[in-house]
C-alpha cells in the first residue's frame, strides 16, 4: 500500500499479501525492508502486529518500520515481532526525551524519522506540521544514539518526481547522523544523482511506488548504489 503525498484518502494498494512481496524483494536482492504501520501512525499505537510479524518471518534480512509508536509499551511490542529497527518520528518531536531512553535501551536499533513539507516537520502521519525545520530537529539528536535519520519530503512521496536533493543534501551536511533518503525516487537517475551526498553522510534511499509500478529496477538500482555499470 502507498500514500499520494501522505493523504490517506488517495491509497494505493498494490498486494493483498505484503509478506509475498517482502519475498520477492529480497529474492531480487534487497538487503532491507522498510515498512510504515500507516494505520498505526494515524491512530498513535501499532495496529497490523499480525502482517508486521508475517513479513518479518517471511525474509532472512532486516526490517525496519515507523508508525504510530509513541511510548515504551508499543516500542517494545514492535520490536518483540522481530523487527531489526523501529523509526520513531511524531514522538521525537513531542518527547525528545523518549527517543533517549529507547536509544540506552535498544543501542544502534532506533532510527529518527524526520518528515516534511514546505521545509517544516510534519507529525501525527502527515497530518500536521510545526514550526521546526528538519535541520533543527535532527541538531536535537545529535549524540543520541539514533543509528540514522529517514528524511522524507511529503510533497514528493508517491508524486515520482525525484528526490528533494537540495533539502536532502543540505540536512546530511547539517548533522554527523546518516541520513536515509526517501520520498519521490522515480527511475535510475534518481539513484545516480544521490550518489554525491553519500560524501555528507547520505548511506540509503527508501523507494516505494517506482518499484511496484515498474519505472525502478530494484537490481539495477542496487548495482547504480554499489557503484556498478549497468549494461
Amino acid at each position: 500500500m502507498r500514500l499520494f503525498q501522505g493523504r490517506m484518502s488517495e491509497v494505493t494498494v498494490f498486494s493483498e499479501a505484503p509478506e509475498q512481496m517482502a519475498l520477492q524483494w529480497w529474492k531480487k536482492g534487497a538487503e532491507r525492508l522498510h515498512l510504515v504501520d500507516l494505520d498505526g501512525a494515524v491512530q498513535g499505537k501499532p495496529v497490523n502486529g499480525k502482517v508486521i510479524r508475517k513479513i518479518v518471518e517471511s525474509v532472512p534480512i532486516p526490517v525496519q518500520l515507523g508508525g504510530g509508536i509513541r511510548d515504551m509499551v508499543n516500542l517494545e511490542s514492535y520490536f518483540e515481532l522481530g523487527l531489526s529497527y523501529v523509526i520513531l518520528g511524531t514522538v521525537a518531536y513531542k518527547d525528545p526525551e523518549f527517543v533517549l531512553k529507547a536509544c540506552k535501551r535498544y543501542p544502534g536499533k532506533i532510527i529518527l524519522g524526520i518528515d516534511s513539507r514546505n521545509g517544516k516537520v510534519a507529525l501525527e502521519g502527515w497530518t500536521e506540521e510545526v514550526s521546526i525545520s528538519p535541520i533543527e530537529m535532527a541538531r536535537k539528536f545529535e549524540g543520541s544514539g539514533v543509528s540514522a535519520i529517514i528524511h522524507t519530503d511529503i510533497k514528493r512521496d508517491g508524486m515520482r518526481s525525484g528526490t528533494n536533493i537540495d533539502s536532502t543534501g543540505e540536512l546530511a551536511r547539517s548533522t554527523t547522523i546518516p541520513i536515509i533518503a526517501s520520498g519521490g525516487i522515480s527511475d535510475i537517475s534518481d539513484v545516480r544523482d544521490l550518489l554525491p551526498l553519500s560524501t555528507f553522510g547520505v548511506i540509503g534511499l527508501i523507494t516505494g511506488r517506482a518499484l511496484y509500478e515498474g519505472s525502478l529496477d530494484l537490481e539495477a538500482a542496487i548495482k547504480v548504489s554499489k557503484g556498478e555499470s549497468l549494461p
